[in-house]
């Protein structure tokens, strides 16, 4: 068996379906010596209840509040003043940091300049502003910079290569940000985030293809997104499901647009990332608008009831090989 392996946590839709609560109740429940962020920066944001504490994290990843190692990766774009002020809310929390989060030296720095310009530039296509843009772009343009030239940083910082082949046996949990549908290279084009939202983007965090064990898809019962596109289509019912689900962005405070869950798009993103485990949050929320329906070819399909909208998800599922056992449809306020 080897050394090295890994489970991965994806968004399957546009951001917000509950990675967070996934990522919280694995890391519970399963015996991971590692927890990576792999994507994205500030602009994504983790709603976590623990010991009956709320948390909101922006770029530290969930094992910290189970004293596992837990590494901002070099997929990753870090601002460094957040991620002192996570750091701090955690410790006043009672989530003890100590010697637990790590950032890959080889990771890529959000810079005052780069939130600045994003605020400008960025509400073209809806950013949320927090400087990721910039930093991927200066990334690639080879004029970035890295954490291992952050001196307050040091003393976190950590070799993914040394880290990851030393020797040990390494158990990792993968957990992603934002969505399938934001992915750079496999979303709604220029509505994306900068950043692979995908299992294939955890791999670019120094892991081998043949170490992903399973990979946890996370969906919602129907689709939300924030940003400036035309998203939410006329309709009383969708404002009502984004009041009942309580649909605001963890990050920015934005009302989230809202819409039917689309079957094409939810099995391409499952196929595309290999998906062996399924979680469908918000089933109540729909409970209580009294509908229930999804997209089939760009045609709404209605339900009558809860029980034949679940009926028909588990049998388009099974299509794509995955177990009835590996389906999970989680309430709002349910711990997994």
């Amino acid at each position: 068996m080897s050394k090295l392996t890994a489970d991965v946590i994806v968004d399957l839709q546009y951001g917000d379906c509950g990675k967070g609560k996934v990522a919280h109740f694995l890391c519970k429940t399963k015996k991971y010596t590692h927890v990576l962020r792999y994507n994205g920066g500030a602009n994504a944001g983790h709603t976590i209840f623990h010991n009956g504490k709320k948390f909101v994290t922006h770029q530290i990843p969930a094992g910290i509040f189970f004293g596992i190692t837990s590494v901002v990766g070099s997929g990753c774009v870090l601002d460094p003043e957040q991620f002192f002020a996570e750091l701090k809310m955690l410790e006043e929390g009672g989530v003890d940091t100590k010697g637990k989060i790590w950032v890959a030296e080889n990771t890529h720095i959000i810079t005052p300049a780069y939130k600045a310009e994003d605020k400008q530039v960025g509400g073209k296509i809806g950013t949320t502003g927090r400087g990721n843009g910039p930093a991927y772009r200066e990334k690639y343009g080879r004029t970035g910079v890295r954490a291992d030239q952050i001196p307050e940083l040091k003393p976190y910082l950590i070799n993914l290569y040394n880290e990851w082949y030393g020797g040990k046996k390494v158990h990792i949990l993968a957990e992603g940000a934002q969505g399938f549908g934001l992915d750079i290279d496999w979303g709604d084009y220029p509505f994306v985030t900068s950043s692979h939202c995908t299992t294939a983007g955890a791999l670019l965090n120094g892991l081998p293809p043949g170490a992903i064990k399973d990979v946890w898809g996370v969906a919602k019962v129907y689709e939300t997104y924030v940003g400036s596109k035309k998203f939410q289509p006329e309709g009383e019912v969708f404002d009502r499901m984004a009041d009942v689900g309580e649909e605001y962005g963890a990050t920015t405070g934005r009302r989230r647009q809202t819409n039917w869950m689309s079957m094409q798009t939810l099995e391409r993103a499952i196929r595309m990332n290999g998906v062996t485990h399924i979680v469908f949050n918000k089933v109540d929320v729909l409970r209580t608008v009294g509908q229930w329906a999804v997209y089939e070819n760009d045609k709404k399909v209605e339900f009558k009831n809860e029980k034949s909208f679940i009926e028909f998800v588990n049998k388009r599922l099974k299509k794509l090989g995955i177990q009835k056992k590996n389906i999970f449809f989680s309430e709002s306020k349910e711990r997994i």
